[in-house]
């Protein structure tokens, strides 16, 4: 495909990337890199990423790792804001020599970066280095993954799993080590706690990425022609029976009170479960430890697969997260370097340093084998539900996650339609239509512009 143009309707794209903190975050603080030169005959690959936070301290340790390994490849770290400034930064690179070599993206920036035309797809060197692809965890592969062909390296992956207070549930005599698994058991065990008084039963933030991932649950699809994988998406489906279903679940709830509404936010979703207030939530995996760490002492955290509808299709999570791109405006050789450096990444031993520190999954299966690893999992034994739910999901089109080229204005859109819908402005269907027939139309504009 090609751009006609670089503003037009693909600039919207850009200016609708606006989800500060998506589960798998980069956050608002600055962080300082490494900008010493290279010494002479060496290769410079400049990095740019959205880890914010603790996280930088991670990506530069990996780095200067990397730097100490070799003497031929100096990889520069820079750190860009969040996702959404980011990608300005990039959009705004195009087309210059200031742009990165190396470039960190959210995952439903993928299309753009298909269609940008600016990348070098990491299967080009994955066939020339006969690269083993079949050592990575095919379920995050193969978001990435379009026509056969893998366009980028996951870097940070993530799904959602349900977080639950094991006090809370003995207190309402429910089953601490059984997770409800159906939306079903969901109500049964909130309105359990919420009778209780001590809490309400459960809290939901109003974030997009969750109706995806139910959608994916019921093995549904979120737009038209195979997930937008088969061709690219023309229809958003989101207002079918697996959207319908799943809000009015979620309505159902917040009438009965047995479960609240926070808002957008999921920090506010994350603060009320730590301060014992509700009693179930739904949150990345990537929150783990903090979450298990702000209980201590105050109660036991449990956790679960996510929840879908009793007679649901076979289906499992999409993975979140970001993955690297190769610029395909920087000399071969330059590009082979910062090759160099993925590979570097996705090694077992760097894999399992990444995955302790931060709660992202590992992206490479004998990372598991590390003994920091396996001590990490009996430290956090919660983790395993997260592994597991990612080892079981079967791969589908459904699994692998929708693409289209307005997905961050989609995702908006839904959020918009939840809110409808919990504070009483319109039904599950009559909200879904509207925000169907709203991304819909974003897409086709979206879709004049590439060719």
């Amino acid at each position: 495909m090609k751009l006609m143009s670089k503003k037009g309707l693909l600039s919207l794209t850009v200016a609708a990337m606006m989800l500060a903190t998506t589960a798998c975050g980069g956050d608002q603080q600055t962080a300082a890199t490494d900008k010493g030169g290279t010494s002479a005959g060496q290769k410079k690959v400049v990095f740019w990423h959205a880890m914010g936070g603790s996280n930088t301290k991670v990506v530069d340790q990996l780095v200067a790792d990397f730097n100490a390994s070799q003497d031929k490849i100096k990889v520069e770290a820079i750190f860009q804001g969040t996702y959404d400034d980011l990608l300005s930064k990039l959009k705004a690179s195009m087309g210059t020599k200031d742009g990165p070599s190396l470039v960190q993206m959210y995952e439903i920036g993928s299309r753009f970066m298909i269609d940008s035309k600016t990348i070098t797809p990491v299967q080009k060197f994955i066939d020339e280095d006969k690269f083993d692809v079949t050592q990575l965890e095919p379920n995050i592969t193969g978001y990435y993954t379009l026509n056969g062909k893998l366009n980028s390296m996951p870097f940070n992956t993530s799904n959602p799993i349900l977080y639950y207070n094991k006090d809370l549930f003995k207190a309402a005599g429910l089953d601490p080590e059984k997770p409800p698994k159906t939306y079903e058991e969901v109500q049964k065990a909130a309105d359990a706690i919420t009778k209780t008084g001590k809490a309400t039963g459960a809290n939901f933030a109003i974030y997009g990425w969750f109706m995806e991932q139910f959608f994916a649950n019921q093995g549904a699809e979120y737009v038209n022609n195979g997930n937008g994988r088969t061709s690219l998406a023309t229809e958003s489906i989101v207002n079918s029976e697996a959207g319908v279903k799943t809000l009015t679940w979620w309505k159902d709830m917040i009438d009965s009170k047995a479960a609240n509404n926070l808002g957008r936010k999921t920090d506010d979703s994350k603060k009320a479960f730590s301060a014992g207030q509700v009693g179930m939530i739904l949150e990345s995996t990537a929150s783990l430890k903090g979450l298990v760490d702000n209980a201590e002492g105050k109660f036991q955290v449990g956790t679960g697969f996510l929840p879908k509808p009793a007679n649901a299709k076979e289906g499992g999570v999409v993975v979140g997260g970001a993955s690297l791109w190769l610029m395909n405006d920087r000399p071969n050789d330059e590009q082979k370097a910062a090759w160099e450096f993925i590979k570097f990444l996705t090694s077992p031993k760097e894999q399992a340093y990444w995955h302790i520190n931060t709660g992202y999954f590992p992206i490479t299966k004998k990372a598991y084998d590390e003994q920091s690893v396996k001590d990490n999992l009996k430290k956090f034994p919660q983790f395993q539900t997260a592994v597991d739910q990612l080892h079981q999901t079967k791969m589908s089109t459904a699994t692998q996650g929708a693409v289209m080229g307005v997905f961050p204005e989609a995702r908006q859109i839904v959020e918009g339609a939840i809110e409808e819908v919990l504070n009483n402005k319109k039904s599950p269907k009559d909200a879904l239509d509207a925000a169907a027939k709203d991304i819909t139309s974003k897409i086709q504009q979206y879709n004049k512009t590439v060719k």
